[in-house]
């Protein structure tokens, strides 16, 4: 069927409830000429008069009738289904596929996800933990969770998250052995615990600053993970250094169970960004999504302040 085939039996349901050329013109914003040529077309197509005309009224005939008795639920179905899609403009509901690093997903999501789904009961988060850097688009995520600089520019980006500092550290059982490292020349001569990263099939080169400049150093040992969990243990357990973050390790540094080096070295950078293809047409729950999540941010840094 073609498309003005729709127009017209939708101008029939019209001309048919108004019984009057003058007054379905006037809601369909035609003259009454123009819809009284429709009809006569569309007549023509069907090979039956579906409408009696007289100089004062018009009437559905019986062919008329059983037609009308058609399309009134039809397009009424339409109606209902266009009506629920404006409710869905404004109401967040539906499906919302966010991509997050593990720390980023403990730190940052975690905590707001038990007051989102109380207000937001119709959302459903799809929170898929993976260190890798996917391609949101390609793996159908409505949007992703990174630290800024490892984001393409081709996306929007939200900042989330306060600003974050690196820490190098292991057990005093591990220093036991060998002198702590005074520079990052002095990590070549270390036993250094490998972060694996999936997508790039490489391990993670250690961040640094170094007289102004940013620095990346290929560390080496005799254990490489990919988990960060995992790779804590190990230096809790005196297997080698390792390069985390400040808030991972926070306690464990306070309790002496790990020692810091090279904190001269570790300075802070922007921490946590969301990230998705386009504001065109954005969900209502991926925008409800990342308010709560600036709403966090901001009850973090006014505890910060």
């Amino acid at each position: 069927m073609k498309r003005h085939d729709f127009d017209d039996l939708a101008a029939f349901v019209i001309v048919a409830e108004e019984r009057s050329f003058t007054r379905a013109a006037a809601r369909l914003g035609i003259s009454s000429s123009g819809l009284s040529h429709m009809m006569r077309h569309l007549e023509e197509r069907l090979g039956v008069r579906l409408l009696s005309r007289t100089t004062r009224s018009v009437a559905t005939t019986e062919a008329g009738e059983r037609l009308l008795l058609t399309l009134r639920p039809a397009f009424e179905d339409i109606n209902r289904g266009l009506q629920t899609l404006g409710e869905l403009r404004e109401k967040p509901s539906g499906t919302l596929r966010i991509t997050a690093g593990k720390h980023a997903a403990t730190s940052l999501l975690t905590p707001i996800l038990p007051d989102f789904r109380r207000d937001y009961p119709d959302v459903r988060v799809e929170l898929i933990v993976d260190d890798r850097l996917d391609d949101v688009v390609a793996s159908r995520f409505d949007a992703g969770i990174r630290f800024g600089e490892r984001i393409d520019k081709d996306m929007i980006s939200v900042r989330i998250g306060p600003d974050i500092c690196a820490a190098v550290v292991a057990a005093p059982s591990y220093f036991a052995q060998r002198p702590k490292p005074l520079t990052l020349k002095d990590l070549t001569d270390h036993d250094c615990v490998n972060y694996h990263l999936g997508t790039a099939g490489a391990s993670y080169a250690w961040e640094f600053e170094e007289d102004g400049r940013e620095v990346e150093v290929r560390v080496s040992g005799s254990l490489v993970l990919n988990d960060g969990e995992m790779m804590l243990s190990a230096a809790l357990a005196g297997m080698g250094l390792v390069y985390t973050f400040e808030d991972i390790v926070a306690e464990h540094l306070a309790s002496g169970r790990l020692v810091r080096v090279l904190q001269d070295y570790c300075k802070p950078f922007a921490g946590y960004y969301i990230y998705y293809p386009s504001r065109r047409q954005m969900p209502p729950a991926l925008s409800v999504f990342i308010e709560a999540l600036r709403a966090n941010l901001r009850r973090i840094e006014a505890q910060a302040a």
